[in-house]
């Protein structure tokens, strides 16, 4: 009896030393072993990210559709991305906040590096229309990008390549900040409000929410039919299932993070919704549709949550929110 009630003690201790470290971000950042990151590419990277030079027609860049002050998402807000000529895409905007933790990209999760991301955007009509065949004697003719794409990759110069390098390495510097909720994790414990505590404890419990957000980044990095729309779905509405034509990723969408949350609005991949308090509302009500949804995920369920208790959900997605990362956004470009 003593030995089980010594191995109990050792089992409870060792978890108190381990709780909550799975909401703790990893020492390190994920990079690929043919492109580790070097002051060089990410200030190239940063460059090449904010020049609207990359466009049809020199108006629109990366940054347009991810803005450091917007939380990575549309400066200008809009249910869906707005690119060449006005054109609207097809969804909202995600965030590029801790994207290098992603091994999937898109809402469908069609590029499975950020190297693979990094130029689908400039290619697409509705976004910077700007065919590679095009952008990349362009920038050849730029003396000034010549140099930093030597500096960069001495061995290899500028190519589509890269061009998807440099970016990619740049995205990967985009990390959230320290919010009330991290200094709560490590130990302070009035950095939160009394109510984000009790939605934190919803949140792992009741509400279920870890079910898809779940770990430090707050997403499971999966797909699923949230139920935002009954009946037949078309084109980009079928999210997972146009990449992967499976019955079961009909209608399913990544799961963003909730890191900054709050700077992002309007909500959802079809930007339907405005508020937080909405969003997370669906989310604990099981969707905007409860039938006539096919394939709807099976953590999608009503949650009957206490109108307060939602209201406790809602005030600690705000203790997510941390201070914009402390970056220059470059005022000229190379020459």
């Amino acid at each position: 009896m003593k030995i089980f009630i010594l191995l109990l003690f050792f089992v409870l201790s060792l978890y108190a030393k381990t709780e909550g470290k799975e909401w703790l971000r990893p020492a390190t950042v994920p990079q690929p072993a043919d492109n580790k990151l070097t002051p060089e590419r990410i200030e190239l990277g940063k460059l090449l990210f904010f020049d609207v030079r990359l466009s049809r027609d020199d108006t629109i860049s990366c940054a347009t559709c991810h803005h450091p002050k917007r939380g990575w998402t549309d400066l200008a807000p809009s249910p869906t991305a707005i690119g060449f000529e006005g054109r609207k895409g097809p969804r909202n905007s995600p965030t590029l906040l801790n994207t290098a933790y992603n091994s999937r990209h898109f809402w469908d999760g069609r590029a499975k590096t950020l190297e693979d991301q990094a130029v689908g955007p400039m290619q697409a009509d509705v976004e910077m229309n700007m065919p590679l065949s095009i952008l990349l004697p362009k920038l050849q003719k730029i003396q000034g990008y010549q140099k930093l794409f030597k500096d960069a990759y001495p061995k290899e110069g500028l190519n589509e390549v890269t061009l998807a390098k440099a970016i990619a390495s740049f995205e990967r510097t985009i990390l959230s900040g320290i919010s009330p909720f991290d200094k709560y994790i490590q130990g302070e414990k009035e950095a939160m409000t009394l109510e984000q505590k009790r939605g934190f404890e919803l949140f792992k419990g009741k509400a279920h929410c870890i079910e898809c957000h779940e770990t430090f980044n707050f997403t499971d990095g999966s797909f699923h039919n949230i139920g935002l729309k009954k009946g037949e779905l078309q084109d980009a509405e079928l999210g997972r299932y146009n990449v992967k034509n499976r019955a079961s990723w009909y209608g399913a969408i990544k799961t963003p993070t909730l890191r900054d949350v709050t700077k992002s609005a309007p909500y959802f991949h079809d930007g339907s919704v405005n508020s937080l308090k909405e969003a997370s509302d669906i989310c604990a009500d099981g969707g905007r549709y409860t039938e006539g949804v096919r394939n709807k995920s099976d953590s999608m369920k009503n949650r009957n949550l206490t109108p307060q208790e939602k209201s406790h959900v809602a005030a600690f997605l705000e203790a997510l929110e941390a201070p914009d990362l402390d970056i220059q956004i470059p005022k000229t470009f190379p020459q």
